[in-house]
């Protein structure tokens, strides 16, 4: 019982740290119309400028904070210079992007340079405590209920507030919206830069989960993000929250009893969802 507890809660940090890289993804698509291939390298990005705050003050809010900020200013030059010239076409999107991606990637080696980093959780929530015969890791904990936090606000933000019925609103109908005197084009700016602070966020937070930081992590990590909106729902946010978490948990049951499947019964699931069920386990809400 107590191995599968701690499978469990394994299995579900690292589904929570997926669902905050695919939700940013599936915002951006389900809002906004955007293949984005570049999200993996937010991610990065935010995982480097993130633990540099880190090492530098010893402060993992720091570290949080600048990532978030780091996702945002890049979501916004990225909307802005890269995607905003191939909004329709989604052939250009995935060439540019895809790119862009590298370029974020090789940028980073030339900045922060191109060994590997190691990164540790922070004092507060090193370690671990015992209930009964199971093990709780804190940072783990850590990363559920801040995934939870994550997922409650921003279902809040996009169904209960006036700036989510103007973004609902602006994606059924921009020119309505526009006429009321909204500028719609700033809104979708700013939906691309709370998916990309998301990623961000994602990333900072994966850093010591893995203990260790390198560049092509963002590419690696992303497929994973592209898989859990494939079998969630391309556009759906609780679709990610379901498939993510499912992901997670497969790989962590599977990691542990049958290794050397573990990374292919992803695939196996997606491959699956695409054959019974291509438009994904849930459907967006417009």
């Amino acid at each position: 019982m107590d191995l599968f507890v701690t499978l469990g809660i394994n299995g579900l940090a690292t589904g929570m740290l997926i669902f905050l890289l695919a939700s940013g993804l599936t915002l951006i698509f389900g809002l906004m119309d955007v293949l984005n291939f570049a999200h993996g390298g937010l991610f990065i990005w935010g995982a480097y400028s993130g633990v540099w705050f880190y090492h530098l003050t010893d402060s993992f809010t720091v570290a949080i904070v600048t990532a978030i900020a780091t996702g945002l200013v890049l979501g916004l030059i990225m909307e802005k210079v890269i995607v905003k010239p191939v909004y329709g076409n989604h052939i250009q999107q995935i060439l540019i992007t895809l790119g862009f991606m590298l370029v974020l990637q090789e940028v980073i080696k030339v900045v922060f340079g191109p060994h590997q980093i190691a990164v540790s959780p922070p004092a507060f929530l090193d370690g671990s405590f015992v209930v009964g015969d199971v093990v709780f890791i804190k940072y783990r904990l850590f990363i559920i209920l801040l995934g939870l936090f994550v997922f409650i606000a921003t279902s809040y933000l996009f169904s209960k507030t006036r700036i989510g019925l103007v973004v609902r609103a602006g994606v059924i109908d921009k020119e309505m919206v526009q006429s009321l005197g909204i500028n719609i084009k700033l809104v979708f700016t700013a939906v691309f830069m709370l998916g990309s602070a998301l990623a961000a966020l994602s990333g900072v937070l994966h850093a010591p989960y893995s203990g260790v930081l390198y560049a092509e992590m963002g590419l690696e990590f992303s497929i994973l993000a592209f898989i859990v909106v494939i079998i969630g729902g391309m556009g759906s946010f609780r679709g990610s929250l379901f498939a993510a978490l499912l992901v997670g948990l497969t790989q962590a049951f599977m990691a542990y009893y049958v290794p050397a499947l573990s990374l292919a019964t992803n695939m196996l699931l997606m491959t699956a969802v695409l054959i019974f069920r291509p438009q994904g386990l849930f459907t967006a809400k417009a």
